[in-house]
């Protein structure tokens, strides 16, 4: 005899009903609608799938519980997904970003929810509190060493686009002879207040960007020597996580030290123009070096990916 899905549930919550509290009742209920809303929210019904993830939220809006914790969550990506389907609704995403805080303030680490607002706000326009929002993540001591590089890393890129935005012009980048070969030439934009808005975004992006390589951990800097076959698949997809997190740090800092330069050739700083020019090299070729890495362990990922891929296909195919 075949039982209805009805069937089962209802039977269930009788059992509940009669055998335990009102707590436990409402956590059975929750677990229904997180249910019913998930696969609401696969076949993009977010309305049904908000209002659903809305109902489980409402049991325990401390948080409390698992499921309320978890009602939260997909309640903010619901929210999340329907300003992205329709950027009009501005207040679906300023409610996302509230469901997004009660997360992080379960858990501080939560990169998910955090890398969600920080988007949000930028889609937002909303400058200032993105800027409060990831420097205070990069200032905090109990987030992991990791999470607060990348933190920084965001700022520190802010400070390298401002950089880019004045130094890389045709006013300032000028096409030149040497040796018959044409290279470029950098000079002073002919705004003072321009010019000091750029000695101001290096200061500040080589500062931002050396104290984010400076929490590299020495599983990035001994990545090289990892046998890489002998890592469990959540060993590898952990490595590859961290590993791009300070790629891109490292990426950074070779860019804002060639700002550095650029700026030591508009000053007719010569010699820290040489200097710097010594450390940019030295910064590409570390960059390099651990982005080669890196490839290696996306390079298994893919590898063992596809291999689950063709197994499946094939005890497909051999299935009667």
């Amino acid at each position: 005899m075949r039982f209805s899905r009805l069937g089962i549930f209802a039977l269930l919550i009788s059992t509940v009903l009669v055998s335990a509290n009102c707590s436990q009742y409402n956590r059975i209920m929750s677990r229904k609608n997180l249910v019913d809303g998930s696969e609401a929210y696969k076949a993009r019904k977010f309305a049904v799938a908000e209002d659903l993830f809305r109902q489980a939220a409402a049991r325990d809006p401390e948080g409390a519980t698992v499921e309320g914790r978890t009602a939260q969550l997909f309640l903010a990506r619901t929210l999340h997904s329907e300003y992205i389907g329709n950027r009009q609704v501005k207040e679906k995403a300023d409610e996302a970003i509230s469901e997004y805080q009660k997360a992080l303030k379960v858990d501080k680490n939560d990169q998910s929810s955090y890398k969600a607002i920080a988007s949000l706000l930028e889609n937002l326009q909303r400058p200032d509190d993105w800027q409060k929002l990831v420097t205070e993540r990069a200032n905090t001591a109990d987030i992991m060493p990791q999470y607060r590089a990348e933190a920084l890393t965001a700022l520190a890129v802010k400070q390298n686009n401002c950089a880019t935005e004045i130094s890389d012009t045709e006013a300032t980048k000028k096409t030149v002879k040497v040796d018959n070969k044409d290279v470029f030439q950098f000079v002073k934009p002919a705004d003072p207040a321009q010019f000091a808005k750029l000695q101001g975004c290096v200061a500040e992006g080589n500062k931002l960007i050396e104290q984010s390589v400076g929490l590299e951990p020495e599983a990035v800097k001994n990545a090289m020597s990892v046998n890489i076959k002998s890592l469990s698949d959540e060993e590898l997809k952990k490595t590859n996580d961290l590993l791009n997190i300070f790629e891109s740090a490292r990426s950074y800092r070779a860019s804002l030290v060639v700002q550095a330069m650029r700026l030591a050739e508009m000053e007719g700083r010569t010699a820290d123009q040489a200097r710097l020019k010594t450390e940019a090299d030295a910064a590409k070729a570390q960059y390099n070096e651990l982005r080669d890495v890196n490839r290696n362990f996306t390079t298994e990922i893919e590898a063992r990916v596809a291999a689950l891929t063709a197994e499946a296909k094939a005890n497909a195919n051999a299935a009667p």
